[in-house]
């Protein structure tokens, strides 16, 4: 059995626990680890104007309540000789739990899954993946994709550029 970093499991579309729970130091709180997830203890405290130890307790419950997930590093790919990136739009046999718990548990398994999303549409996932080079992309769809039996049709767009926001909108 692999084991599946957290990051690449899916996750629920809205958190764990209504935002109403979230009041403007938590948001503030929230905001700030999103743009510097290295902030210190002693920093979040002076920000939102509360003891450390209060400021603690705050990023200890966001913590709990599934409000906060985790921080992570941004890191260049060309330092893990990633060369490429691509999207692979997949269409399964058949829309099935089964076919897709098999699915996912499959693309979690590759290392080179970066993320996927169960779309609507004429596809039934959109995986993003990073690899070496063409031919490194190439050996991934025929022996990650195709060869799986729930796989019906595979589409591959290669990324040109890629842009991406990291701090979520507040839209409570």
């Amino acid at each position: 059995m692999v084991d599946v970093p957290p990051h690449l499991t899916a996750q629920p579309s809205q958190p764990s626990q209504p935002s109403a729970e979230l009041d403007t130091i938590d948001r503030t709180l929230l905001g700030a680890l999103q743009d510097d997830g290295r902030l210190s203890n002693k920093e979040l405290s002076a920000l939102v104007n509360l003891a450390p130890s209060s400021c603690l307790a705050r990023v200890r419950r966001l913590r709990s309540l599934n409000v906060l997930l985790g921080c992570h590093a941004e890191v260049a790919p060309d330092a893990f000789g990633i060369r490429l990136q691509a999207l692979i739009a997949v269409r399964l046999t058949q829309h099935s739990r089964a076919q897709v718990d098999s699915f996912v548990a499959h693309a979690d398994s590759l290392p080179e899954v970066m993320g996927w999303f169960h779309v609507t549409g004429a596809h039934d996932f959109l995986v993003h993946v990073v690899v070496r080079d063409s031919h490194h992309l190439r050996d991934l769809a025929l022996d990650g994709f195709t060869s799986r039996p729930e796989v019906d049709h595979l589409e591959t767009s290669i990324v040109f550029e890629r842009g991406a926001r990291h701090r979520l909108p507040d839209l409570g």
